[in-house]
């Protein structure tokens, strides 16, 4: 976290020590604080690499440069080859905040277009007097600010900047507007706070005596094109980035997965497994599977069991069969920095809970589904369009082939243009309906109800345009410490930029129908069943069973707080145990979460102020 006068004025150090005290619980290692005149920084360590062991932040270079960070910078030898080659001389072993200080001085803002990794950080270039924020590709790690007149405040932990006395209560209409159509707010520059913003992913902020500026500096591919003579190139040129990418994320010597028995965590889990003994990988790995043994059918445990077997890795399960709705609402240690639409959110603590009593690094699958997924008419109208007959009479019939049925998909089609999906989420009856007037949220509604129609990328237009979805930070930040209070960093091999670039050139044909290249590039690596298993949803919801259940019966009684009737009308909202589609529970069990986490918050934020006042 830190702290900036833009006026000039000077940093109150107890408050300065007071927040930083506060972050402890995410950074149990070690406490620091710095301060020159009008700017402070401070930083709690939690070390989830070999080279942090080394660390200190915040961080200082030639007493010129400061830096504060929550950072795993990968690429080190081709960066550290890139800075001594500019003449730059890095200690060994070079930690990541020191990779950052330093490519900062050879390219100053530039810096983000030479660093890969995960990382969110501010540096403090007291020559220039300009504070320097920058927050990774896709948002993995947080990063929020504040702009109060002349005074600029940042962190990771949106909580943090809550208890300084200047940032207000007063919430963002807009935000509140989202969550409630939503589940999640869409603007992912904005919080649920007024006072208090988001850095988005891919984005910089340069913060001087003349203001704020901020600009993105990178965006997903979209010219790529990787086009190989034999198949097995593809698969072994996947291999070795998807190693690579891995080992990146194993700078430790024991690590945790978050292992479902499907095929994505499947494809971490081996390849861990197998760097796990060399220099590269941590020796001692754990998975980590959340299960149903009675609410629903559920085979996720006995699936992770096969993989986590033949791998040899130990596994431990968690069964939230018993976890009920808005279970720990009111509990201070599982409170929530802002609404989230899952009543079932205690299952989040407990599973974080678990991993933290043995790691501080979980591998997850997440990225693939988004990144490999298949659509085959706009690669065959690439070849109509570039007159590319030969490829298109060859792989046009493959794919027909290969396909099961082209009913199903013709059927979906016709049902879109004649017929209204039952199924599908409808714009909620119970919103105010004069705060519905003053955001135009029906509009808002329009407009997110689909992906945009029109994407840049000629193949991949919905794999691509998922990338930019607000769903990602939401879950990255569920998943940080911040949130979870748990001293666990977890890591996204998939979401390495060597593997999104790869992935966005490849021909979606045939290597992303049913995944087929992750399949092979798994062939007697993973057990025969895991490998090629199809890809299934839970047999059931876990909530709508819940929400059925005699244990649910309180929640069409609950204490509403006066606030929540600026935004719904509590009156239009059906009862809760109602028989009703997912998609309508899961809506109409919004306006509770809101309530539940307004009577949360209030209460904390008093404690949290409390603390910080008695330093």
């Amino acid at each position: 976290m830190g702290i900036f006068d833009r006026g000039g004025a000077p940093i109150d150090r107890g408050l300065l020590q007071a927040l930083a005290q506060f972050l402890s619980f995410r950074g149990p290692d070690a406490r620091e604080t710095w301060s020159s005149g009008s700017v402070g920084f401070g930083h709690t360590m939690l070390r989830t690499t070999r080279e942090s062991i080394h660390e200190r932040q915040p961080g200082s270079l030639d007493g010129q440069l400061w830096i504060t960070a929550d950072a795993r910078i990968d690429f080190r030898a081709e960066l550290q080859e890139r800075l001594e080659t500019a003449g730059r001389k890095l200690e060994r072993p070079a930690t990541d905040s020191g990779f950052i200080l330093q490519a900062y001085a050879v390219w100053g803002e530039d810096c983000v277009h030479y660093l890969r990794g995960d990382f969110s950080f501010a540096i403090w270039d007291a020559r220039r007097k300009t504070l320097f924020c920058a927050r990774d590709h896709f948002g993995i790690k947080p990063f929020y600010y504040a702009e109060l007149d002349d005074l600029f405040l940042f962190s990771n932990t949106l909580d943090c900047l809550r208890l300084h006395p200047q940032v207000s209560e007063e919430l963002n209409d807009a935000a509140v507007g989202d969550f409630l159509l939503f589940g999640l707010n869409c603007d992912v520059g904005t919080t649920i706070f007024r006072d208090i913003r988001r850095l988005p992913a891919a984005h910089c902020l340069s913060v001087s005596t003349e203001g704020l500026k901020l600009r993105r500096y990178w965006t997903a591919p979209t010219n790529g094109s990787i086009r190989y003579r034999h198949p097995d190139d593809y698969v072994e040129h996947f291999q070795i980035l998807f190693q690579s990418a891995v080992a990146d994320r194993l700078r430790i010597d024991r690590a945790g997965i978050l292992l479902s028995g499907g095929l994505d965590s499947g494809a971490v889990a081996t390849t861990a497994r197998e760097i796990a003994n060399t220099s590269l990988g941590a020796a001692d790995l754990r998975a980590y599977t959340v299960v149903h043994d009675s609410l629903i059918p559920d085979q996720e445990g006995p699936h992770a069991a096969e993989v986590a077997d033949f791998l040899h890795i130990p596994i431990r399960y968690l069964a939230v069969d018993d976890l009920r709705a808005f279970e720990r609402w009111d509990d201070p240690e599982m409170s929530w920095p802002e609404p989230v639409d899952d009543p079932l959110f205690a299952g989040l603590f407990d599973q974080f809970g678990m991993i933290a009593a043995d790691c501080r690094v979980a591998l997850s699958g997440e990225g693939s589904d988004n990144l490999m997924h298949f659509e085959m008419w706009p690669y065959a109208k690439q070849m109509l369009r570039k007159s590319d007959y030969r490829h298109l009479l060859i792989e046009l019939p493959r794919y027909l082939q290969q396909r099961s049925s082209l009913w199903p998909g013709i059927r979906r089609r016709f049902k879109g243009i004649f017929s209204k999906d039952s199924t599908a989420p409808t714009y909620p009856a119970w919103l105010d309906p004069g705060f519905a007037r003053r955001l135009n949220l029906e509009a808002r509604w329009k407009e997110w109800s689909e992906l945009p129609a029109a994407q840049p990328h000629p193949l991949l237009p919905k794999a691509h345009a998922s990338l930019s979805l607000p769903h990602w930070a939401d879950m990255f930040e569920h998943e940080n410490p911040g949130v979870s209070r748990r001293p666990v960093e977890v890591r996204y091999p998939f979401l390495d930029l060597r593997i999104v670039d790869f992935l966005l050139a490849l021909p979606p044909y045939p290597w992303f129908f049913e995944k087929r290249l992750l399949r092979e590039a798994m062939i007697g690596r993973l057990p025969e069943s895991a490998r090629v298993r199809p890809k299934t949803p839970l047999a059931g919801d876990p909530l709508t069973q819940k929400l059925r259940g005699p244990e649910a019966a309180w929640l069409d009684q609950v204490q509403w707080i006066e606030d929540v009737g600026r935004y719904v009308n509590r009156s239009a909202i059906s009862p809760l145990r109602a028989e009703k589609s997912l998609e309508q529970a899961r809506s109409d069990v919004r306006p509770l979460c809101l309530n539940f986490w307004l009577q949360s918050t209030r209460r904390v934020r008093y404690n949290f102020r409390a603390e910080v006042c008695n330093a």
